[in-house]
């Protein structure tokens, strides 16, 4: 088997890439007892701040903390220019194409699309056929996974249409970053990231609805606190000045939503919502959930609520759908797209099922509505036995798979027990969509820490770092 070469984005050969120049002395003169102190502190802040996750199924305690490295990802200037142009040009076409499905589909008209894939989805809502969100706005949160293969190799992973967790950890990774080693802070040009929450919260007004006739309330709506980013909604509340909710906290009455306060009701403009489509509305939805709001949908479809991501966003983040995210781009905004699709092979699509099938040992084989790096095989690193198990699934149900490469992804210095060793990595920033499009300089970057593992996400024993963005 040919040895794969990944890209270092540190080293270039025996030459450190200018992006990290200034990385390289306080690497190589940190004693051992120093970095392991730093690292306790560090775990202690985390812990001491409450920044856990949940892992649901397991016995015992499930909160636990992701696993923080201090060494920094670090990315020039010119580098972020280029990713942010593709990630909102991605972000603008996808909105696009929710306002299309649900409107006239003329995507699916032009035959650039299958239909099966929009109107069968199971993530396709028809209860908001017809109606366009305020501003045009379906996902107003767009989280891109992005994976790099070389010096000027970026991928798109997987799209986040509807509610993208982990911005909790860029932002505390780089408090706490600042916190440990003030002199990096002062030696490099950061692009800062505390920003977001005022953003994300000017987004969220941005897109009030018709019937709001003045400064609009914004809420955030939350599963209650047994969810696994709990800390996240408190935290983003806490930084944005709105309440956290639950359903119980909000009412309908009338055209409007309401909030229960100490003070009397309050009327509710828009809603962040932290919950899945169906939870949100019992009366719509699932008639058994406890977690919404009887009567929601109907004051959003008339004009006196707005939910945000909007409910159906799902159907434009569905790995069969992401396959046709290029052509999307190229279809409504009539440009190429800046940001390339992994090569992907959807097994319902007999030819691409018989390829698959013959290959399953060099390629990653993922569910179409998986997440958390479940439901996932990772063909060079699976067993016989597992490679064989996973062939009877596709077999069974080969419309629910999709297969990729297995990419090179590229790898930055990490902090492990023998000093500092290349471990692979993948950013998610957080593109936000309102009556503007932007994000802040930075993102999410998780690290595989496990010596050799491709899968970084924290419930796959994936760890954090912070995400430096150098000013020109």
């Amino acid at each position: 088997m040919a040895v794969i070469k990944y890209f270092n984005e540190m080293y270039q050969g025996d030459a450190v890439r200018t992006p990290y120049a200034q990385l390289q002395d306080w690497m190589q003169s940190m004693p051992a007892e120093l970095r392991q102190m730093k690292q306790a502190e560090a775990e202690n802040l985390f812990r001491r701040i409450g920044i856990t996750f949940a892992v649901y199924g397991e016995g015992g305690d499930p909160d636990r903390l992701i696993p923080f490295d201090m060494f920094p990802r670090v990315f020039s200037a010119v580098e972020w220019a280029k990713l942010e142009r593709g990630i909102k040009q991605r972000a603008r076409a996808l909105n696009a194409f929710l306002v299309d499905v649900y409107g006239r589909g003329e995507i699916v008209r032009a035959g650039k699309i299958p239909a099966r894939l929009v109107y069968q989805n199971e993530a396709y809502e028809k209860s908001v056929a017809g109606f366009v969100p305020p501003k045009g706005v379906y996902s107003h949160i767009v989280g891109i996974d992005l994976v790099r293969t070389g010096p000027d190799e970026f991928f798109v992973l997987e799209d986040n249409c509807r509610t993208p967790s982990g911005v909790s950890y860029m932002l505390e990774n780089r408090e706490i970053m600042m916190r440990m080693f003030p002199d990096l802070f002062r030696e490099n040009r950061i692009e800062p990231v505390d920003s977001y929450p005022a953003k994300l919260r000017r987004t969220l007004a941005s897109v009030a609805p018709a019937k709001c006739d003045r400064d609009p309330t914004v809420v955030i709506l939350t599963p209650g606190h047994f969810n696994s980013a709990y800390y996240e909604h408190s935290f983003l509340a806490d930084l944005m000045g709105v309440e956290l909710v639950e359903g119980q906290d909000l009412f309908v009455e009338g055209e409007f939503v309401f909030m229960r306060t100490t003070e009397g009701p309050r009327r509710v403009d828009v809603i962040y919502r932290r919950i899945d489509d169906a939870y949100i509305d019992p009366l719509c939805f699932r008639p058994d959930s406890m977690l919404g709001i009887p009567g929601l949908m109907d004051v959003y479809r008339s004009g006196g609520v707005s939910i945000c991501s909007a409910p159906g966003a799902g159907v434009a983040d569905d790995k069969a759908v992401y396959t046709y995210v290029p052509e999307m781009i190229r279809f409504y905004l009539g440009e190429e797209p800046l940001l390339k699709n992994v090569p992907t092979w959807q097994c319902g699509k007999a030819d691409d099922l018989k390829y698959v099938l013959s290959n399953l040992k060099e390629l990653v084989v993922k569910e179409v509505h998986g997440s958390g790096g479940y439901g996932m095989l990772v063909g060079p690193k699976s067993t016989a036995e597992q490679v064989e198990a996973f062939r009877l699934q596709i077999e069974a149900d080969p419309g629910n798979y999709i297969a990729q490469p297995t990419l090179a992804l590229s790898t930055t210095p990490t902090f492990v027990a023998d000093g500092v060793a290349p471990r692979h990595v993948d950013l998610r920033p957080y593109c936000l969509v309102g009556e503007r499009i932007e994000l802040v300089p930075g993102g999410l970057t998780r690290v595989a820490l496990k010596d050799g593992s491709l899968v970084v996400n924290s419930s796959q024993g994936g760890g954090v770092k912070d995400t430096w963005v150098l000013a020109e």
